[in-house]
C-alpha cells in the first residue's frame, strides 16, 4: 500500500517513515525542510531514507494549495495519510504566530483538501497535541476532558486542527485519527525540545534554564512507542458512522523536569549548571495521558521508561555530536 506522509525529514516522520518501509509500504514523503531548526539534521534523518527501496521525497510547503494539488493528481494509489507536518514549539508560537497559521491551520485545511479529493483514501492520521488540554487540572487527561482553555497559539492551532478534521469528516466521509502526543524524545530528535537543548548546555558547560526548579512534570514518551502506537492506529480506520476520532498517545507516565536532567548528567557524564527561574505563562504544570482507548484499539502498551530513554538518547547524541565513534541507529 501507499502512505503519503508529511513531515518526512522531522524527528517523528522519519522514524515512522522508516518503520513503514520496514514493513513494505511504499512511503511517498513531503517536507519544506525550513531552518526552524538546524537543517542539517533534518537532511540527515532524510538521507538515511533515501537509498531505501518504495521511498520517494518531494520537497513541498504543505501549506501551498497548487504545489498540494499537483501532486494529488492522478495519485490514486495513496490508500492512507501521516500527517505530521506543522510548526512545532510552544514558546515560539509567541515570537512567530504567523508561522504557526501558515503551517498548522492552512497546511492542515490543504491536507484535507487532499485527502477528499483522493478516491482510494481509507484513513487519515494526523499530529495532535497533548498541548490542548492547557489548563486544565484533572490528571490524567482523557479524550473527553473539556479542550476550550488553550495556552499558547501552538495548542490553539491544534486544537483548531481537531475541529477541522470533525468538519471534514461530518462532511464528506474521511475516516481520520488524530493522535494527541505527550512529549515526544529519543535519537534524531528535536533540538528546541527541553532534553536536546539540556543536553547541548550540559556539554558545554552552559547553564541551563530550570523552571519551577525541575518541579513540572511531562508525559515523556519515547519514539519507538511512538511509531508503534501511530502504525497501530494507522492499520485500523474509524468505523465509517463515526469517522473521527482522537486518541492520547503517551507514556502513561508523568515524571519531572528535574528527573529528566538527572539522568542526563549521569549518562552525559557531566553535571548540569542550573539557572532556576519562574515557570513561564505558556507552560502548563504537568502532563499525563490516559491511554486506555488507544491500548483498547491496538494494544498500545508503551515499553520504554525514561530511565531507558535517555541513555539511548545520549549515546545517540554522543556520536552526532562526535563525541563517541559508534554506530547511530
Amino acid at each position: 500500500m501507499t502512505v503519503l506522509l508529511t513531515g518526512v525529514a522531522g524527528f517523528i516522520g522519519s522514524h515512522a517513515a522508516a518503520a513503514l518501509l520496514d514493513r513494505g509500504e511504499e512511503v511517498i514523503g513531503l517536507d519544506n525542510l525550513n531552518s526552524y531548526y538546524d537543517p542539517g539534521l533534518k537532511h540527515a534523518r532524510l538521507a538515511r531514507l533515501s537509498s531505501r527501496a518504495g521511498f520517494t521525497f518531494h520537497a513541498i510547503d504543505i501549506a501551498d494549495r497548487a504545489s498540494m494539488e499537483r501532486l494529488a493528481a492522478g495519485r490514486g494509489d495513496i490508500e492512507r495519510i501521516v500527517h505530521l507536518a506543522a510548526q512545532a514549539g510552544v514558546r515560539h508560537s509567541m515570537v512567530d504566530p504567523h508561522a504557526y497559521i501558515h503551517a498548522n491551520v492552512m497546511g492542515h485545511l490543504q491536507i484535507l483538501e487532499l485527502a477528499r479529493n483522493l478516491p482510494n483514501l481509507r484513513h487519515l492520521v494526523y499530529a495532535s497535541s497533548s498541548s490542548v488540554y492547557g489548563a486544565n487540572q484533572a490528571l490524567p487527561f482523557e479524550e473527553t476532558d473539556r479542550v476550550d482553555t488553550p495556552l499558547s497559539l501552538y495548542a490553539a492551532t491544534k486544537r483548531a486542527d481537531e475541529l477541522m478534521s470533525h468538519a471534514y469528516s461530518h462532511l464528506y466521509g474521511i475516516p481520520q485519527t488524530g493522535l494527541r502526543f505527550f512529549t515526544v524524545y529519543g535519537p534524531w530528535g528535536r533540538p528546541d525540545m527541553a532534553y536536546f537543548s539540556f543536553a547541548e548546555a550540559i556539554l558545554s558547560g552552559t547553564p541551563i534554564t530550570v523552571y519551577d526548579n525541575g518541579t513540572p512534570r511531562r508525559d515523556f514518551t519515547y519514539i519507538d512507542d511512538i511509531v508503534t502506537g501511530i502504525l497501530g492506529c494507522l492499520d485500523r480506520p474509524p468505523d465509517p458512522t463515526s469517522p473521527a476520532r482522537l486518541l492520547n498517545i503517551g507514556n502513561h507516565r508523568s515524571e519531572t523536569v528535574a528527573t529528566l536532567i538527572a539522568l542526563l548528567e549521569v549518562s552525559l557524564g557531566r553535571a548540569a549548571v542550573r539557572r532556576h527561574v519562574a515557570r513561564p505563562l505558556a507552560d502548563v504544570a504537568e502532563t499525563f495521558a490516559d491511554i486506555d482507548a488507544i491500548a483498547g484499539l491496538t494494544g498500545f502498551a508503551p515499553s520504554t521508561p525514561l530511565a531507558v530513554g535517555i541513555p539511548r538518547f545520549a549515546e545517540w547524541f554522543l556520536v552526532w555530536r562526535g563525541l563517541r565513534e559508534t554506530t547511530i541507529k
